[in-house]
């Protein structure tokens, strides 16, 4: 749709060339695609299959909706394991091995949370699982720097992380 893309070539804010009532238009039917698929995106997190079946009743493009990660509803859903929230979005078309912009699909999110049901379902509907495979939820050990012409050591034995956080995927 285009309507999802912001075009260089509108008039300027405030202009009086034609066409100005147009980008007026545009810019208010892009918010409010925008709202929709923040809305999709929310209900799913909240396990509201209700109000996404209603969102998707309205327009069933936003079963494709992607944020700012490229995840999909699905991915959401699949990650929290919410069973009936995704049963509405593969009904209405989720594409079920759609990849985030770390080429997770929704099937590596449900393995690496643990949401046995999940996988149970996304498998039976043609779910791989391609990415990380839900490594990014563990804990990862990280090897001490070579001693490679330093004038320095680390005893990794003297570290303390226990107070520490893991910061990304």
């Amino acid at each position: 749709m285009s309507s999802d893309t912001c075009g260089g070539g509108s008039p300027a804010q405030g202009s009086n060339e034609k066409g100005s009532s147009t980008s007026s238009v545009d810019k208010q039917r892009d918010k409010a695609r925008v709202s929709r698929t923040s809305l999709i995106l929310w209900h799913a997190h909240q396990n509201d299959a209700a109000a996404v079946r209603k969102l998707l009743e309205e327009d069933r493009s936003l079963v494709q909706a992607r944020d700012y990660d490229n995840r999909t509803p699905l991915h959401v859903a699949s990650l929290h394991g919410w069973i009936d929230v995704a049963k509405c979005l593969i009904d209405y078309g989720a594409d079920v091995n759609a990849q985030d912009r770390w080429k997770n699909t929704p099937l590596a999110d449900a393995e690496g949370a643990k949401k046995h049901n999940m996988i149970e379902l996304l498998k039976s509907h043609g779910g791989l699982s391609y990415g990380q495979n839900g490594s990014h939820f563990e804990s990862k050990p990280v090897p001490p720097p070579l001693p490679n012409k330093c004038d320095w050591e680390i005893d990794p034995s003297e570290l303390d992380f226990s107070n520490s956080n893991i910061i990304g995927k």
